[in-house]
């Protein structure tokens, strides 16, 4: 069972994940991440502190979502990856792509947005 919540801090989105992200439950994260798209958001933290596991399934989720925001302008920053999430973006050589951060603060932190 997967949990997905959801909170802004200004201008950037904050999607925290708990549970197995697999197979079964990554079509539920592409939805909510897709759904904050399409209502106009450009930039995300997803903070992985509860989630302990992700598999292929979960990591072309992630980048489909860093694809989509690049197109718009935007962004998207993980933080928080336990040490088995982080083993699997860095077998995956996901962690060329992604930038990592070890707490929500620092992702957060790193955002250039225009105008603000």
């Amino acid at each position: 069972m997967i949990k997905i919540s959801e909170k802004n801090s200004g201008s950037v989105t904050i999607i925290g994940i708990s549970g197995k992200i697999d197979s079964s439950s990554s079509p539920d994260v592409e939805k909510k991440i897709n759904e904050l798209i399409d209502r106009g958001n450009k930039y995300f933290v997803i903070n992985f502190a509860g989630a302990e596991y992700i598999s292929s399934s979960g990591l072309r989720v992630m980048l489909s979502s860093l694809k989509k925001l690049r197109k718009v302008q935007g962004d998207l920053k993980l933080a928080c990856l336990k040490p088995l999430v982080k083993d699997v973006f860095s077998t995956a050589g996901f962690t060329q792509i992604f930038e990592l951060y070890d707490r929500e603060e620092d992702a957060l932190s790193r955002f250039s947005i225009p105008g603000t």
